[in-house]
């Protein structure tokens, strides 16, 4: 709901209960024209927006809802001349209804905030001058100077200087990020430390902050099964509680039970107290508290069906570099069998800096003073890169290649002291490699206790090597290891657990997981927010932050259990007014306060999901 008619509600809810309070404060000097106007007022204002929203939904749906039913009912009030208790019961409605559109915009608010953020104009470094443009004409390739304190306009990569960003608004960390040339950064951030000069990369179309605005599309239409359930649920219900009233008009009086009055009077209490106001309200004020309270831990979720997916998870398959890792890994040695160890270090860095690999990034750091000369390349996820340099091919990865007796000795021993290799070959034959060493993330091992303790079972799922997969998981706590796995190796382990009849959650960094992180029941991607990771994933963890597994799986296992004491309540204390209805012992005042006070208990019970 945008911010002015959550503004508007507010104001017209208010307004109503002001001049039901003026009517009962005055009661004794107001005639009963004058308190039925009063109380009309109020049911008109407090009432205008659920009148307004049932109309739409009766028109979208082609079928009665829980808005009708409550109009319905203080009309009856009000022909039964219970002003005060037809305009209490729309107030009441009115600001159940307010209080389910403010857990809306609370999380909406999550998603969205740094659009507020993103300016507007930007300064063009325009043939060595500054022109101010506005955000929406620039083009990629252009080059924009921030200057500090200013945001970021549009996703970039840093071709000047360097500073510290503060990327709060999309990670949820406050601690400003360390950026220098070469380094990206994203559109909606702020530059807090020296001016920098950024080329532009993305159209705004495709920048971090649009894909942000999809998640939250994604997430307000992904429903959990729970609420489809409710509203299939609502839209019979409904039928059944209209049948029920009309009975309870009619039939008594035939036999004599009650007189016309009073069974009209007991009519119009069963649609009061058999209108599934706080049922309707069980389940997505907690789901969206929920999304709400993640987001500003950094955590973005694709709706609430991945949160009730989320409660259910007993396996969570974790990649290594990147996940349970730092994937900030550093070259600690180039080994080669060839001469010329400077033509070949070329060749590497040649081909690793157009690699989109994680590692690579680490290889070009290590070779940043080597000379540059030009290959074309071509990169085969899960295996690595290769090219063509004066007639020879070169390939970095692991390819399948011929390997002598002396290499896989020394690369094995490599490995056993705890090294990635990466493979350097030739023509198809094994010339070198690069060892590299990571480290494990902070809390890392926090994190895996805590998800043991869930009865979640951690697994190590790596390409990397047996020995440095044992190594990593030994010192993270993880018991099982899968190792030297490609990523379609990945996606049969995933399908595999899950055909085992366990509910899967699969963590990696969106790019060569992508496949697995689209079969398994949850798919979580690391890292700040790449394109395959928004994409592919269901959940993202913008900050990176290990720990953020137990905090979505604690979330959502607190979301199940608040829907289920929503649930029961309600049906509980329909099931009782509606006994006392048929017994005589309720009255309309009481039906009002009861059933509408049980909605915003269900309500406010909810909405402490934004602070858990």
């Amino acid at each position: 709901m945008k911010k002015n008619n959550l503004t508007i509600e507010t104001t017209l809810t208010v307004t109503a209960i002001v001049l039901i309070l003026f009517t009962l404060i005055f009661k004794s000097l107001l005639n009963e024209t004058t308190q039925m106007v009063l109380f009309g007022l109020s049911f008109v204002f407090g009432g205008f927006y659920k009148a307004k929203e049932g109309v739409i939904k009766t028109i979208q749906n082609k079928a009665l809802n829980v808005e009708f039913l409550m109009i319905i009912a203080a009309l009856g009030a009000f022909i039964l001349k219970n002003y005060a208790e037809g305009a209490i019961l729309i107030f009441i409605f009115a600001l159940s209804g307010l209080l389910e559109d403010y857990a809306t915009a609370k999380s909406e608010k999550a998603f969205t905030s740094l659009l507020s953020l993103a300016p507007e104009e930007a300064v063009l470094d325009f043939n060595g001058t500054e022109k101010v443009v506005k955000v929406s004409e620039l083009n990629i390739g252009d080059v924009v100077i921030i200057k500090v304190g200013s945001s970021i306009p549009a996703d970039g990569t840093i071709v000047f200087g360097s500073t510290a960003i503060n990327e709060s608004m999309i990670t949820g960390e406050f601690v400003p990020v360390d950026k220098k040339v070469g380094d990206s950064v994203f559109s909606g951030t702020l530059n807090e430390s020296a001016l920098i000069k950024v080329k532009v990369t993305k159209d705004m179309k495709d920048s971090m902050v649009q894909k942000i605005i999809d998640f939250v599309e994604t997430a307000h239409q992904n429903k959990t099964e729970s609420e489809s359930f409710i509203e299939q649920f609502e839209r019979w219900y409904v039928y059944v509680v209209i049948a029920l009233s009309l009975a309870t008009m009619f039939l008594p009086p035939v036999f004599g039970w009650w007189t016309r009055d009073e069974a009209f009077y007991r009519g119009i209490v069963v649609l009061v107290v058999g209108s599934p106001c706080a049922l309707v309200a069980s389940v997505s004020p907690a789901v969206l508290s929920s999304l709400s309270n993640a987001s500003r831990k950094g955590i973005l979720i694709k709706g609430g069906k991945h949160l009730e997916t989320l409660s259910k998870i007993d396996a969570v398959l974790l990649d290594k570099t990147g996940t349970i890792t730092e994937g900030k890994p550093e070259v600690k040695e180039i080994y080669c069998t060839v001469e010329n160890h400077a033509e070949l270090c070329k060749v590497i860095y040649a081909l690793e800096k157009q690699s989109t690999h994680p590692l690579a990034k680490a290889v070009v750091t290590y070779l940043e003073n080597t000379d540059e000369i030009h290959i074309e390349s071509r990169e085969t996820p899960g295996k690595g890169i290769e090219g063509t340099y004066e007639g020879h091919l070169y390939q970095v990865g692991r390819f399948d290649v011929v390997i002598s007796n002396e290499l896989k000795l020394r690369i094995d021993e490599a490995h056993k002291a705890g090294f990635t290799t990466v493979w350097i070959s030739k023509d198809g034959n094994l010339i070198g490699y690069i060892a590299l060493m990571d480290q494990i993330r902070p809390r890392v091992k926090e994190a895996i206790s805590s998800l043991k303790a869930l009865n979640i079972r951690p697994i190590l799922m790596t390409g990397d090597n047996r020995y440095t997969a044992g190594s990593i998981a030994k010192e993270a706590g993880i018991s099982y290891v899968l190792s030297e796995l490609l990523p379609e190796d990945k996606l049969k382990h995933v399908e595999s657990l899950k055909k085992s009849g366990s509910t899967v959650m699969m963590v990696g960094d969106g790019i060569n997981d992508a496949p697995a992180l689209a079969s398994a029941d949850v798919g979580v991607a690391m890292g700040s927010g790449t394109d395959v990771s928004l994409e592919t994933a269901d959940i993202v963890f913008m900050n990176n932050n290990i720990e953020n597994i137990v905090k979505s799986v604690y979330l959502a296992k607190e979301m199940k259990k608040i829907a289920l004491q929503n649930i029961v309540f309600s049906i509980t204390v329909i099931t009782l007014l509606l006994l006392s209805n048929v017994l005589g012992i309720v009255l309309l005042p009481l039906g009002v306060i009861f059933h509408e006070g049980s909605t915003i208990l269900v309500i406010l019970n909810s909405l402490r999901l934004l602070v858990k």
